[in-house]
């Protein structure tokens, strides 16, 4: 008698005990060909899947198979199957990764059962298949009120004759994507009025002349130029976001324009690798942000003068660019408020650069930011053999009146090297020296 019960107590289902909103987060953990698998288990897990709030599926991987080679239609069966049967009163997130091969008539219908199925994420994922692309049926998105977030990735080709309505989209990502023509880039960001972060990785020269961004809703806004040899031209931007709060701009080189109307509740800005473009406005289109961060040489972009950075309190510099310390030099005279001044070489690296052609001009007057706000000066990657890095240093240290914290962060010295310790330490001692209040000035040196 005890040895059945303890045989039927080992062979009991426990998990099938458990409430169906822990079981549905278990299942969410799984890949949805493996959670809708679980249905042959018994009666009460026939039915648990449909109602998912998260559907994920992928053409080049069966987790059941263990294939990677699953035939496109099948994929395309499956898929529209599972979300025919798909009960959930609100479908949380879609995800679907297929070949650019796929037929566009079973991408509309996936597309159009979701937007049934008040889907509020959605990525599409069109991986190219001998260079075929999908083309998303634009009539569907003349309307829709659910969808919150929309991810659009790689063999994709955005035709909008018309402008959509995206009521309540909040997140849109555009990765490596393909407009047919500059008006179908207009009628999409157009038909979204909620639109508040937008993230764009594309070729400059691989579709439309010029990418224009009008969205006053706008607060993020992320642009990778991912710009390729060939194409249509340099290519170019227009941003209209008055709203914009944070803005992230990489890898415009060598592009025809980038013209940016002033958002005067910017809060930060980052902008690298920027060189080369014919007709820009971009540092004169921040003088409102309150933090910027600029990896780029004052020699390939348009530097404005006078004191128009008049919000900016938080400034970062790369200190591996060209001619660095004379963008400094600007930045520091335009910039009156600065409280957090960082300097960064990312790479450690003692072949900087034009090192043989250095010469740091300092500004004629003190500026009135080192004079009455600057509070914490960080420098990373700080070469204090280096002449010219010292004299920046200096320089910033005898002038800063305010100065509570100074961190200098050089790199680690390797064994062979120790015999330059004494020198260093001999360097940093001359920099304390110099602290214009050494009492109220906390001075870290660190090695990385």
């Amino acid at each position: 008698m005890e040895q059945k019960f303890k045989t039927d107590a080992m062979n009991e289902d426990r998990i099938s005990e458990l409430p169906d909103a822990l079981l549905l987060q278990i299942l969410s953990s799984l890949p949805t060909e493996n959670a809708i698998a679980t249905s042959v288990l018994s009666k009460r897990w026939r039915s648990l899947w449909t109602m998912l709030p998260k559907l994920k599926f992928d053409c080049d991987f069966n987790p059941v198979l263990d294939d990677y080679n699953i035939d496109p239609h099948m994929f395309s069966e499956n898929v529209y199957r599972t979300l025919t049967l798909h009960k959930a009163p609100v479908l949380e997130s879609l995800h679907l990764s297929f070949e650019g091969r796929t037929d566009c008539l079973d991408v509309g219908i996936w597309i159009a059962t979701a937007f049934a199925r008040r889907v509020r994420k959605l990525v599409l994922d069109s991986f190219y298949q001998e260079d075929q692309t999908v083309t998303l049926p634009s009539v569907l998105f003349s309307y829709n009120d659910t969808l919150e977030i929309l991810k659009l990735k790689c063999a994709i080709d955005l035709d909008f004759p018309s402008r959509v309505c995206l009521k309540s989209l909040r997140k849109l990502y555009l990765y490596q994507v393909h407009f047919k023509d500059e008006e179908s880039v207009c009628n999409l960001l157009c038909g979204c009025p909620s639109l508040q972060d937008l993230v764009v990785h594309r070729y400059s020269n691989a579709d439309v002349a010029t990418f224009t961004i009008a969205a006053p809703s706008l607060q993020r806004l992320t642009i990778e130029d991912l710009r390729q040899e060939g194409g249509y031209g340099n290519g170019g931007y227009v941003i209209n976001a008055p709203a914009l709060k944070y803005l992230n701009i990489n890898g415009f080189i060598d592009i025809e324009s980038c013209l940016i109307d002033k958002a005067l509740e910017l809060v930060e800005a980052k902008i690298s690798n920027v060189s080369d473009i014919a007709n820009e406005n971009i540092l004169e289109s921040l003088t409102s942000a309150k933090r910027l961060i600029l990896h780029l040489s004052p020699l390939e972009i348009k530097v404005p003068t006078g004191k128009i950075f008049d919000q900016l309190v938080c400034l970062e510099l790369l200190t591996h660019e060209r001619e660095w310390w004379n963008l400094l030099s600007i930045m520091l005279d335009s910039s009156p408020k600065l409280q957090t001044l960082k300097l960064t070489d990312f790479y450690l690296r003692d072949n900087k650069k034009n090192p043989d052609e250095r010469k740091w001009n300092p500004p004629k007057c003190a500026p009135e930011c080192l004079l009455f706000h600057l509070e914490t000066f960080v420098w990373i990657g700080y070469e204090w053999q280096r002449g010219d890095e010292k004299e920046v240093a200096t320089y910033i240290l005898e002038n800063a009146r305010r100065l509570k914290k100074v961190t200098f962060s050089t790199k680690r010295m390797e064994g062979e090297k120790l015999e330059r310790l004494e020198k260093r330490r001999e360097m940093l001692n001359e920099l304390a020296s110099v602290l214009w209040d050494s009492y109220s000035c906390h001075l870290v040196f660190e090695s990385t």
